[in-house]
């Protein structure tokens, strides 16, 4: 069991959450960030759970658990046991004004829930309980064209224990599987280094230097934040917008601190970030053939977890930028190019078997014709 000395958050009493008395329909409000947790079993995920549900912040926050692997301290508050002992979905309202739910079924029914509730939620948190790769909810969030106008993926957390992910991070010899830590580390926006107290003071600044370093490496995109028992400056993990087109500025300052990134001298089996770069204006649907063979066919045999980018389009005047979560991707136009900007194209990617000839070689196939 994670986390067991945390006490669940008080719950107050609240009639038929969810009835149709309650329910609302859609408004020309914008979209309600949703932020997915991950991390590794016992990395404090239910902690930093607990420590929303419980703070007074002022902020209309909703919890949405699931029921994959490990029984959570606070699960225990938010579900009732049925006659044979199964578990029964329900809502409950907490003394501070957020709202927890556990789901059993359709997380997409969860959501359209919540959004449609008379008072406005400020955020939706979604805990992915025992599940290293949160790209199927991420895809769940882009995919569903309804659901897409009511929410709106803010960012992946990732939630990693200090003390022990540098031994998370080495393969286990006796197993074939890649160490589930550096598929959390990838697909993070945020990473909250946690358990930092329990490095020894005498050796915490180069440990710690060392750990995010190690990090970086893997994702040199993610924002890195140190915790003690996940109390964090909750400005920091919510409304980051990294998945928001119209807020392009932190995506293009990211590219800017990542075009000298290189896998020569790595080798090809780790994870790691690397950054391609080109001048040419390029042509989209080029583009999207490009894309879907490295992420859909794996034709060149690399394993991309995730790419951030912007291009620079043919008859287009405008910036575009890119975003992918496995196989899913998006490029929408952002906002127009500036006249003291050098146009180009700038594509991270994250992921195994990265192969940068290969990767800037193929892009060149997708310049437009002049």
């Amino acid at each position: 069991m994670e986390d067991s000395d945390e006490e669940p958050p008080l719950a107050v009493e609240i009639n038929d959450a969810v009835n149709s008395n309650q329910l609302t329909e859609s408004s020309d409000l914008p979209p309600v960030g949703v932020t997915v947790i991950t991390g590794y079993l016992g990395s404090g995920k239910s902690t930093l759970i607990n420590y929303i549900l419980k703070a007074q912040h002022g902020k209309k926050i909703a919890v949405i658990l699931n029921e994959f692997g490990e029984e959570l301290g606070v699960e225990r508050a938010m579900i009732n046991e049925g006659e044979e002992g199964g578990l029964v979905e329900e809502w409950v309202e907490l003394a501070n004004g957020c709202i927890c739910c556990t789901v059993k079924h359709s997380l997409v029914q969860a959501l359209e829930q919540l959004v449609q509730r008379k008072e406005r939620l400020d955020h939706i948190l979604l805990e992915t309980t025992g599940l290293a790769n949160p790209a199927p909810l991420a895809s769940v969030l882009w995919l569903d064209d309804q659901l897409e106008s009511d929410v709106r993926l803010d960012s992946i957390i990732t939630v990693v224990d200090a003390k022990n992910l540098r031994y998370q991070l080495k393969p286990n010899p006796d197993s074939s599987s890649f160490p589930e830590a550096y598929l959390q580390i990838s697909f993070a926006d945020v990473i909250i280094l946690n358990k930092v107290d329990l490095i020894s003071q005498d050796e915490s600044g180069a440990v710690l230097e060392e750990m995010e370093n190690e990090i970086r490496d893997v994702n040199s995109l993610a924002n890195i934040i140190h915790s003690v028992r996940c109390q964090v400056d909750l400005s920091k993990i919510l409304n980051c917008q990294a998945y928001d087109p119209t807020h392009a500025a932190h995506l293009e300052a990211l590219l800017e601190e990542n075009k000298s990134l290189t896998t020569k001298g790595l080798h090809d089996s780790e994870v790691r970030t690397l950054c391609i770069c080109n001048t040419q204006q390029i042509d989209l649907d080029k583009v999207r053939i490009w894309l879907e063979e490295l992420l859909w066919d794996k034709k060149y045999g690399m394993d991309v977890y995730r790419c951030k980018g912007i291009l620079k389009v043919r008859n287009s005047d405008e910036l575009h930028t890119l975003q992918g979560v496995r196989e899913i991707y998006e490029i929408v136009p952002s906002r127009k190019w500036r006249n003291e900007e050098i146009q180009m194209n700038k594509i991270v990617f994250i992921g195994r078997f990265l192969n940068e000839q290969i990767l800037l070689d193929s892009l060149h196939t997708c310049v437009a014709e002049s």
